[in-house]
């Protein structure tokens, strides 16, 4: 098995393999998945980190791996008027879910109560598959730079200091 523990980030870089991993999974740093070309890998990466669409990772002995947003099961809102779409994605943001923005469309996990909230700004939801690439935001436990957790440490929720909604 590979083990992987470096993540390059985005790089233009030659792939040897790809890994496709749906958005639940690119979220974990500890993982088994097997690559599009049949190869067994094990992540080792920094939690707290998502893997988006086209990064590259570098395992122990030196083979690189390029990150794909498998398709899923998504809602996409679009709509032609910049306003409405504004204050659609102010509205998504408030809830901390996952978003992945685009020009005038916005796209998000399964949700009646958010699909009926852009259908209330005159947006149009869709059901689709889709790659589903989220914008890291606040909701990923945010980043952290200079200091790493080890596995003997206790979780901290980062995520949120003292503001309740």
């Amino acid at each position: 098995m590979l083990e992987i523990k470096t993540n390059l980030g985005l790089s233009k870089q030659q792939a040897d393999d790809v890994l496709t991993l749906p958005y639940e999974l690119r979220q974990r740093g500890r993982l088994k998945a097997t690559t599009d070309q049949g190869v067994e890998v094990g992540l080792f990466l920094e939690r707290g980190k998502v893997l988006s669409d086209g990064m590259l990772l570098k395992s122990e002995c030196g083979r690189l791996i390029r990150v794909r947003a498998q398709e899923e099961t998504v809602i996409t809102a679009s709509c032609d008027d910049w306003l409405a779409f504004a204050r659609a994605c102010y509205h998504l943001g408030n809830r901390h879910v996952p978003l992945q923005v685009g020009e005038r469309w916005v796209r998000f996990q399964p949700d009646h109560v958010l699909q009926e909230m852009v259908l209330l700004f005159g947006l149009t939801a869709e059901q689709e598959q889709a790659p589903f690439d989220p914008e890291n935001g606040a909701y990923s436990g945010g980043h952290h730079h200079g200091h790493h957790h080890h596995e003997d440490e206790p979780e901290h929720d980062h995520g949120h200091h003292g503001h309740h909604h």
